[in-house]
């Protein structure tokens, strides 16, 4: 089963705890967008986005096929799901607000700002990313206490989280078309990471917010 993080100011949103089933159930269509990923030479990381039992963006890994670092999975369900929102007028953080987030692996650092922006309750993953985590592993963006950086929100994590990271090894035994030397590495793009706490948290998410506005003014 999966391991809960709670955020500091999520009291108001526990009514978003999915049952055991739903998890199960949308862990498995997020599984399938990993193994879509895999075959198509992309790190194997699949998500979808479940408003109201019902799917407004799902993704796959899209870095090498685009060349473009950002074209994570959770990116390219976000852009989904914003012109959903679009298409209906409707704002897209208060949709979002209902909406769960279920992704194979746990989001990076850059995607864990974008959603913390969006004000998302909850996100549910399967495995750690030990070298670019952004729920707990490197940095603990949901929790963090960030004014004017959105809200906080609830990780539930581990769920099918060996064969998440089965896939992972699977994707690194080959020869990523982007990169090389990169076997820790969650995204098929080459990183440099400074260590843990070189940059203040705050210039770290000021830098996902400028990013993060004007990628959605550009959509």
């Amino acid at each position: 089963m999966g391991t809960e993080h709670v955020g500091n100011d999520v009291v108001s949103k526990e009514n978003f705890q999915p049952c055991a089933e739903d998890i199960q159930r949308w862990m498995a269509n997020a599984f399938d967008m990993a193994k879509e990923a895999l075959e198509n030479g992309e790190v194997p990381v699949g998500c979808l986005m479940v408003y109201n039992n019902e799917i407004l963006g799902k993704g796959r890994n899209e870095v090498n096929e685009t060349k473009n670092a950002t074209r994570h999975a959770e990116m390219v369900a976000l852009d989904q799901v914003l012109e959903w929102c679009r298409h209906r007028d409707l704002d897209p953080r208060t949709v979002c607000e209902r909406t769960v987030l279920y992704v194979t692996v746990e989001p990076c650092i850059m995607c864990a700002g974008a959603l913390r922006l969006t004000n998302i309750p909850l996100v549910v993953y399967g495995c750690n990313n030990d070298r670019f985590g952004g729920c707990g592993s490197v940095l603990d963006i949901p929790s963090a206490d960030l004014p004017h950086t959105g809200s906080s929100f609830k990780c539930i994590s581990g769920f099918r989280a060996e064969e998440a990271v089965e896939m992972l090894k699977t994707f690194y035994k080959q020869e990523n078309p982007n990169g090389k030397n990169f076997i820790n590495c969650r995204h098929g793009s080459e990183i440099s990471v400074a260590p843990r706490g070189h940059f203040p948290l705050q210039c770290i998410m000021s830098v996902i917010v400028s990013g993060f506005v004007m990628h959605v003014l550009d959509c």
